[in-house]
């Protein structure tokens, strides 16, 4: 069975973990207060579910989703990464996180700065274009008419086919945005960030989540504008 390893389980983290208990992984969840802190969300989870430190789930983790506030993220461990697939789920809030300069110019994109972090591994970008309660409410089965996509960028081509193998096996399609360059097409205040899991309303963290399809995502991914 995969094991999915968790650097950070707030929102997201949380909600991908119990996502893919569901989905019938084991997964190894961490933050930076320490494995005690992560007892009840353990408990809740059951059997397949343990607390370890960052470096530990990163270690274990045959998947590591980083989901941690993108202002520590040169906080990752490196070394018990290497060689593996990192989805990113960061987005850049300048006024939770400071101000980088080259995130406000434009010149690259913050996954492209983890990876530039992480090095030898493999980092796909994913699960940040989508509020948590729709993450958790939205997921159907495969060939379902109401499965909704969710978006993903990366520079190797495998990496990105083990985490669209990852959301298949968790409720959702993927569309490849392309390379890691391009996650900008899918960041806070583009189209595709939010609206498109609430039938288009832009006051997204009032609805209860409505299922989108591979059309609306690729229209909303072509609209953004830098």
């Amino acid at each position: 069975m995969t094991t999915i390893g968790l650097i950070g389980a707030g929102l997201i983290g949380g909600t991908v973990a119990r996502l893919a208990v569901a989905g019938g992984y084991d997964v190894l969840l961490s933050n930076s207060r320490g494995p005690e802190t992560l007892q009840e969300l353990v408990d809740e989870l059951g059997s397949h579910a343990r607390a370890a430190t960052p470096a530990e789930a990163a270690e274990a983790g045959d998947v590591v989703v980083v989901t941690v506030p993108f202002k520590a993220y040169r906080s990752v461990p490196v070394e018990p990464l290497a060689g593996k697939v990192v989805i990113d789920t960061n987005n850049y809030y300048p006024d939770r996180d400071g101000h980088f300069p080259e995130l406000d110019d434009g010149s690259t994109t913050s996954s492209e700065l983890l990876q530039k972090h992480l090095g030898a591994a493999h980092v796909v970008k994913g699960f940040n274009n989508i509020f948590y309660r729709h993450l958790q409410a939205l997921p159907r089965p495969a060939g379902s008419p109401e499965r909704s996509p969710l978006a993903i960028a990366g520079d190797d081509a495998q990496a990105k086919a083990t985490v669209t193998a990852f959301l298949d096996g968790i409720g959702y399609d993927a569309v490849d945005v392309g390379p890691l360059a391009e996650g900008w097409r899918f960041q806070p205040g583009t189209p595709s960030y939010g609206p498109v899991y609430s039938g288009g309303d832009p006051n997204f963290m009032d609805s209860p989540g409505v299922p989108a399809n591979v059309d609306t995502l690729r229209r909303a991914l072509a609209a953004a504008e830098r």
